[in-house]
């Protein structure tokens, strides 16, 4: 074991102040950010030519375990009232975690050009934040919601339930063997689930014959401006690929356009990283507050090892807000593209 995986596991056993945590995270940010900057011309093109030989999704299992081991009770305890795990989007210094959540909500809708009658695929649905609002949002859309977690679908199920939503379908399912006939969608949306698929390229291909010929795809990921990179389990320092994200990548903030056979860059946003940094501050911060109640999950669901388990996620929402935070948001961020399907061999679908 090296040094620094040593410490890593040291800070796991014992309880560290969040200072010296905080600075650790930032020693490890800054060297990645170092590396990243000799990211050579043609590195996105090199990237996305390395994902042919892999399946779409891989370490499937482990990546829901890491995740979605503890219950949904632990997510509302932590997460905003939407439930939903991805960035928050702050309008102004005085904004809550609701009124994040809320925001980066609306703003997906507009830029994936939303609107009623839709037929609109989620990929990734997580807790149902973005799927319920769109239910809500458009009562004439049809929603299909896609996660791999039975826990999640008992939720969004049990919410549209309550809500009184009956447009609202959810599947569980692999990525890697989700499957629908050409031509049913409308708009196809994801949040946050790229960054977990190894073979963009395969994805995409069967993402363009599920749209309509004037469909749309809309994708939500966390980017590093300039430089892809896989997280990697192998690697006794890569903390994060260890214990929250096996089999996972940092997509560039230009990795989306490296597929123009298949779809078109319609239009691209970027998000500051603070945006994230401030939405996992909030999250350790309802951890924090209820802390008796998640302790008491945490021990049911991990045992002996619950206080192990607890340094764990408040390091990993420490670990994402130094991330996101460093450089004032410069370097990790958020991007948005709205896609337009390629017709192979004919140029770009008109619509």
């Amino acid at each position: 074991m090296t040094l620094l995986a040593s410490l890593i596991s040291a800070v796991e056993r014992e309880p560290v102040p969040d200072a010296f945590l905080r600075l650790g995270i930032q020693w490890l940010v800054g060297r990645t950010r170092r590396r990243l900057g000799a990211t050579a011309d043609g590195a996105d093109a090199w990237f996305a030519e390395a994902m042919r030989d892999l399946p779409i999704a891989t370490n499937v299992e482990d990546a829901n375990s890491q995740h979605y081991e503890v219950p949904a009770r632990f997510f509302e305890l932590v997460l905003g009232p939407r439930l939903k795990y991805s960035s928050g989007l702050y309008r102004g210094p005085a904004s809550s975690l609701e009124e994040a959540e809320v925001a980066a909500l609306e703003e997906t809708v507009a830029h994936a050009g939303l609107a009623d009658g839709q037929r609109i695929l989620e990929l990734g649905s997580g807790w149902g934040s973005l799927s319920l609002h769109m239910a809500e949002t458009f009562p004439n859309a049809q929603v299909t919601a896609v996660s791999n977690s039975h826990s999640q679908r008992a939720h969004v199920e049990a919410q549209a339930l309550k809500r009184g939503l009956w447009n609202v379908r959810v599947i569980t399912a692999d990525m890697n063997d989700v499957a629908f006939e050409a031509g049913s969608f409308d708009r196809v949306v994801s949040v946050e689930m790229f960054e977990h698929m190894s073979n963009w390229r395969a994805l995409l291909d069967r993402i363009r014959g599920w749209l309509a010929s004037d469909g749309r795809l809309f994708i939500h990921v966390f980017t590093h401006r300039i430089g892809a990179y896989r997280f990697d389990r192998a690697d006794e320092a890569d903390w994060i690929a260890q214990h929250f994200f096996t089999g996972g990548i940092m997509p560039s903030h230009a990795l989306a356009g490296a597929f123009p056979d298949l779809f078109a860059l319609e239009d691209t946003w970027r998000w500051d990283g603070r945006h994230y940094a401030r939405t996992a501050e909030d999250w350790l911060r309802r951890m924090d507050a209820n802390h008796a109640e998640v302790g008491a999950i945490l021990r049911e669901t991990y045992g002996a090892d619950a206080e192990v388990w607890r340094r764990r996620w408040r390091i990993f929402f420490l670990a994402t807000s130094g991330l996101f935070g460093h450089s004032r948001g410069a370097e990790w961020g958020i991007s948005h593209y709205r896609l337009r399907p390629v017709v192979s061999g004919t140029g770009s679908r008109k619509g």
